[in-house]
């Protein structure tokens, strides 16, 4: 059956990345800043292990790159970070996509802690060392808020028949 809607696949993972991109850069108050998820790291995790044909390591490293480039961070940092998540993930797909969503949360904020880990390291191989916890915020905040991105981005999914 040919739908219609298949033309628009591609352009809803990328209306998708660009909304979180675009919720990663909304200023928020210092108070609650630092617990703000990793969106764009949620929605990359999502596609990759529900399209991995779709959304692979080279397409998470451009979305890095891009992240780099709007963020105005070190080039390569954001993308680095992106890689591996997507790696690990992509390497353990259809184990990932059999457990519950709230296994799938522990996992994916895992993944996310391990990329903003690997990112404020990075970061400050560049920069003067201080300690900052706000990559183990986000990555709870991340985990926290999983089951809701899985279950929005699998209603897209679903809505525009994404394959």
């Amino acid at each position: 059956m040919s739908n219609s809607l298949t033309g628009h696949g591609k352009g809803s993972i990328y209306l998708t990345l660009m909304v979180a991109i675009v919720l990663t850069m909304v200023p928020l108050p210092a108070a609650i800043d630092m617990f703000r998820p990793d969106w764009v790291g949620l929605v990359v995790l999502y596609w990759v292990i529900a399209l991995p044909h779709q959304m692979n390591v080279v397409s998470a490293w451009i979305v890095g790159l891009l992240m780099d480039i709007m963020l105005g961070s070190t080039l390569g940092i954001h993308a680095l970070g992106m890689a591996v998540i997507s790696y690990a993930a992509t390497s353990q797909y259809q184990k990932i996509r059999n457990y519950s969503v709230w296994q799938q949360a522990l996992v994916m904020g895992s993944l996310i802690f391990i990329g903003q880990l690997l990112i404020f390291w990075v970061e400050h191989l560049f920069a003067s060392p201080r300690l900052n916890t706000r990559f183990v915020w986000a990555s709870l905040s991340s985990t926290l808020l999983w089951p809701s991105v899985y279950l929005f981005l699998r209603y897209i999914r679903r809505r525009f028949n994404i394959r």
